[in-house]
């Protein structure tokens, strides 16, 4: 695990990964500062309550609620973007590191689609749900912080790679029939999640990381055949659900 996640982190050495980096932030920064102008614009042209120093006061404290709302949420926003283009980052890794791996099964735009959405909804929710963190002392809150968003991203990024290669049921039945590892992964994805200025850069770590571990669980052809289509693999075959 530990050696996944440094083989991810060097994946940033990519330029493909840094391109994507870049558009999430640019991306965001771009964003909130149109909609920084936009409040603050407002604001300073809309008379509240007819007293100029309380209306001046009101303008302020708008202005630097925007303005720490959009600190917040400037990572939740980069990783929101990020996502439309994790494939890239996906198939630079199996590129770099797996080279023997036939093409992916094809994926159609309504399922490629409903998995950024879906991904786009957790990115968002995690995010939302590390608010606190910032106002309230470490203790039981950590605790199910990781544990919540550990088994969230763990799963949404285990299936983004997995799918490519398996489909999504197939992929969910692995990741159910081994969920310790894609679970310490998001633990570790969640983490980095809480750390500032690394926090930028976690959807292109985290999708690099979750490649590795999913080749981990599935062996070098499990789940490929010659032609890229998703087959059941001597691991899976004659498999019985619980």
């Amino acid at each position: 695990m530990i050696r996944a996640l440094l083989l991810a982190i060097g994946q940033l050495s990519d330029p493909g990964s840094r391109r994507v980096v870049w558009i999430g932030v640019l991306s965001a920064a771009a964003a909130f500062a149109l909609l920084a102008t936009g409040v603050w614009w407002a604001l300073f042209h809309t008379v509240l309550t007819g007293y100029a120093w309380v209306d001046y006061v009101l303008d302020l404290l708008g202005g630097l609620t925007v303005l720490v709302l959009a600190w917040l949420l400037f990572p939740a926003t980069v990783g929101t973007v990020s996502s439309f283009f994790l494939d890239e980052v996906v198939e630079a890794v199996e590129r770099r590191h797996y080279p023997h791996l036939p093409p992916p099964r094809k994926t159609g735009v309504v399922e490629e689609l409903g998995t950024a959405l879906r991904f786009l909804a957790v990115v968002l929710l995690v995010n939302i749900a590390a608010l606190p963190l910032y106002f309230l002392l470490p203790g039981l809150n950590l605790l199910v912080f990781y544990t919540v968003n550990g088994y969230l991203l763990g799963r949404e990024y285990f299936e983004m790679v997995a799918i490519r290669r398996l489909g999504r049921k197939e992929a969910a039945y692995v990741r159910r029939s081994k969920p310790l590892k894609p679970f310490l992964a998001g633990v570790a994805i969640a983490f980095l999640s809480t750390i500032p200025i690394v926090n930028l850069l976690v959807p292109v770590i985290a999708s690099a990381f979750m490649v590795h571990v999913y080749h981990s669980m599935v062996g070098p052809m499990v789940g490929h055949s010659l032609a890229g289509q998703p087959t059941a693999g001597p691991s899976l075959a004659g498999r019985s659900r619980p």
